[in-house]
């Protein structure tokens, strides 16, 4: 969950399968992450495992505690602090290889099921998979990743890695839509150097565009992609199995490109038309958005079911 912390290709840190690999590990080492919704309130620990929590914010450490969960131990404390102390405390411990390469394994499998997702046809617009795996080749090592949406950053979390520490910022526990824009102006302010790529479904990005007014008068260039999939798709997934309807959620495919070039900003487009020049758009992007320009490119997808494997329109 800590995006970036050991930078894009460290072989310790595994981005998939979480929940399979937390009910078979013995030892599972909470460092600042508490026991909410995002772990299921902690019944995706197993009740075999030794588990170690560390907090500064007592209360918030044991949440949930002795109802679905047991601490082994409990730190209050500088998580930080804490895994310093623990590395020299452990020199000269050493540990079964077979664990690590059998949740490397789990990796490369999932990542081999987004490439077959990759190469599935949709009715029409682009494959988001594609598109996303594009995006992360892409990616110069120097950059911050706002991401701000439901679906479209939903698979973005599974596809595009951020290069470093602090270098992924997104809605936060509480989905919070609508932070992207402030989001990119603080960090691009924070790091002028740093290329800021945001990632926007075409829903959250109602609540920013108007910001590129903003980035234009005070010449901020920043870079958004927008999955733009006519909707909040995110909602429409558990709306229309429990409702029936899809009222209220259906957007249409906008020309978000061309508000953006009224606000003074770049604006590309990409589509069916151009889908075999996905990564000349996206430098051309980079580009403009190097000799000073806030740039918008609308990339017009399909929907991708990831519960199913199937991709829909």
């Amino acid at each position: 969950m800590a995006r970036g912390l050991l930078g894009r290709n460290h072989p310790l840190h595994i981005r998939q399968n979480r929940s399979a690999a937390l009910k078979k590990a013995d030892v599972v080492l909470l460092a600042g992450i508490v026991c909410d919704f995002r772990l299921s309130y902690g019944r995706v620990l197993s009740r075999s495992s030794k588990i170690i929590i560390v907090n500064r914010n007592r209360k918030e450490m044991l949440i949930n505690s002795d109802i679905f969960w047991k601490p082994q131990e409990a730190i209050q404390g500088d998580v930080g602090s804490f895994v310093l102390k623990l590395v020299e405390g452990l020199q000269g411990q050493t540990w079964a290889s077979d664990w690590a390469e059998e949740l490397r394994q789990a990796d490369r499998e999932k990542d081999q099921s987004f490439r077959e997702k990759a190469m599935m046809p949709v009715a029409q617009h682009l494959n988001p998979v594609r598109v996303l795996q594009l995006v992360e080749e892409t990616l110069p090592d120097n950059s911050i990743l706002v991401v701000d949406g439901g679906d479209f950053v939903g698979t973005a979390a599974h596809l595009v890695q951020p290069r470093g520490p602090l270098c992924w910022l997104d809605p936060g526990a509480f989905g919070t839509l609508g932070v992207g824009a402030g989001f990119a102006l603080g960090a691009k302010l924070c790091r002028p150097d740093a290329e800021v790529w945001c990632l926007f479904g075409d829903g959250a990005f109602g609540y920013s565009l108007i910001e590129f007014d903003t980035f234009v008068r005070h010449k901020i260039p920043v870079m958004a992609l927008i999955g733009n999939d006519a909707g909040w798709t995110q909602i429409s997934r558990e709306q229309v199995p429990c409702l029936g309807s899809n009222v209220a959620c259906g957007l249409a495919y906008s020309d978000y490109h061309k508000a953006a070039i009224g606000l003074g900003a770049q604006g590309l487009l990409l589509s069916r038309d151009n889908e075999d020049q996905v990564v000349k758009v996206l430098c051309d992007a980079q580009q403009q958005c190097r000799d000073g320009h806030p740039v918008v490119v609308n990339i017009l997808i399909g929907r991708t079911d990831f519960r199913d494997g199937s991709i829909a329109v």
